[in-house]
């Protein structure tokens, strides 16, 4: 054993990696009560952290990753904020061998959830624990409490508990329920994470598709924009998306004339996590349709240059098209409180399909790597600090609660009656974009996802027999048991 490793400081808490994130994370457990050591790469951002935010604080700044390791008492947690990939990597590396056996290296970063499947098995291979962790809620979530969304190594749970639960974002009637709760083996916490962001992703789409339903077809100016987006933060709709949504519609551009929402290039980015859920939905056989077509959208929206062009040559509905259904869509518009609670019911409606394909992707994730998650929980590490946290997000821990193994949120009783009530609104609203030529794609998504999967029966029939048709891939019966092939050619009708 080395020097150092004989060596073992007071300190509670590790973290390296000081951007915006990790400085605050750091400020954060600090001010629960536990003395932290911090270290980055670059040397001058600790520096600067300890003359700066965290002077006259119970902090330890170190300048290299022996006099890190040092510094914080056994058994110990060390967890990076660093940007997701080979970096992480190369620290666990240089980690492993400063460490003793017990000690808990924790990943704080966007991972991909198969690294952290790895990464658990090697650093526990080398006699220590690692833990996996989501980390949700943004700069401002990292330092007053996240949602933190824990997996790794069963054993690490236990020692890095009170910390993380306390550090935690709270709700419940007292504000005493942590958003933290072991979410499951291996890499767990972090797919647990990736679903989280995904349907952050729909969540975006859906209010930007609502945007411009009130904006560009209902006539809302800013400040009505802004009326209606505060009425629903206090509904059934009440969500931090919809909040700053409505704090957005009243900035003014600082710059010039107008609104700055007005004056901003309409060409979304994108981080990945997005990406991943869609291609895992694909690799699972799951519809994950929301978050696909979300991502989809960020992509148009990136080609600017291409849609401009568009513009000035292709051409959209004119007044004489459909002039009947056309007539009927105005009668809405023109009714604007009615258009208004129309547009409100369709992303609610769109939203729990959201939701619900989300937690259908985490079944069958969780079945796949026999993760076991508890769905209910997952819906409460949510309900605060976090993204997507919203009201209705206490309905879908009541809904698991009261039945572990629900197939679908749809057809639990609460959401299955919303829906029915949302119907009406849901398809005139579809109906409305269609006919004034606005894309509405994550809304329209969302109703051929609720439609077919209320059906029995879908035209899947055909394409089996497509199917065996060109390439002999055989099909089923619905009338005896077995697999079945036929000539289709030698059986089929012959022209007359």
């Amino acid at each position: 054993m080395t020097a150092v490793k004989e060596m073992s400081g007071d300190c509670d808490f590790g973290l390296i990696g000081l951007a915006v994130m990790g400085e605050n994370l750091a400020l954060n457990v600090e001010s629960r009560g536990y003395k932290v050591a911090v270290f980055n790469r670059t040397t001058s951002k600790v520096d600067d952290l300890i003359a700066g935010r965290a002077k006259g604080k119970n902090f330890v700044g170190c300048h290299s990753l022996p006099e890190f390791v040092a510094a914080v008492q056994r058994p110990r947690k060390l967890m990076m904020l660093v940007q997701a990939g080979p970096a992480v990597d190369a620290l666990i590396e240089q980690l492993i061998p400063l460490c003793d056996p017990g000690d808990i290296l924790i990943d704080g970063g966007n991972t991909h959830y198969m690294d952290t499947e790895r990464r658990t098995k090697t650093v526990e291979d080398a006699g220590l624990l690692f833990c996996g962790s989501g980390v949700s809620g943004g700069e401002e979530g990292a330092l007053k409490g996240p949602s933190l969304m824990p997996g790794g190594s069963p054993a690490a749970w236990p020692e890095i508990k009170p910390m993380f639960q306390a550090i935690a974002a709270k709700v419940g009637p007292n504000d005493d329920i942590p958003c933290c709760e072991w979410v499951g083996p291996r890499g767990a916490g972090h797919y647990v994470k990736m679903v989280h962001n995904g349907i952050e992703y729909g969540d975006m789409q859906l209010i930007c598709e609502a945007y411009q339903l009130l904006h560009e077809v209902g006539g809302l100016s800013h400040e009505e924009l802004y009326d209606v987006f505060a009425e629903w933060n206090r509904g059934e709709l009440q969500s931090y998306l919809i909040e700053i949504t409505r704090d957005i519609f009243s900035v003014k551009d600082d710059l010039g004339d107008g609104y700055l929402v007005d004056k901003i290039l309409d060409v979304a980015g994108a981080k990945g996590t997005g990406k991943w859920m869609s291609q895992l939905a694909l690799d699972l056989g799951v519809p994950s349709t929301l978050v696909t077509t979300a991502v989809f959208a960020r992509g148009l929206s990136a080609q600017k240059e291409a849609r401009v062009r568009a513009s000035k040559i292709l051409a959209g509905p004119k007044p004489s098209d459909n002039a009947e259904l056309r007539a009927v869509c105005q009668k809405l518009v023109g009714d604007r409180e009615a258009f208004v609670e129309a547009v409100r019911q369709a992303l609610y409606a769109s939203k729990i399909v959201s939701y619900a394909q989300g937690f259908v992707q985490l079944q069958a994730a969780s079945a796949e790597h026999q993760w076991d998650l508890d769905y209910g929980q997952n819906a409460l590490l949510w309900r605060g600090g976090c993204i997507i946290r919203a009201q209705f997000l206490d309905r879908i821990k009541e809904a698991f609660d009261e039945t572990p193994n629900l197939e679908n949120l749809l057809i639990y009783p609460y959401f299955r009656k919303a829906l029915e009530t949302a119907q009406p609104a849901w398809r005139s609203v579809l109906a409305t974009a269609a006919v004034m030529g606005v894309p509405v794609p994550a809304f329209s998504v969302a109703l051929n996802y609720y439609d077919g999967y209320r059906l029995a029966r879908l035209p899947a029939n055909l394409l089996q027999a497509q199917r065996d048709y060109f390439g002999a891939h055989t099909y089923k019966r619905t009338d005896r048991e077995g697999t079945f092939h036929s000539e289709w050619l030698d059986l089929r009708k012959q022209p007359s």
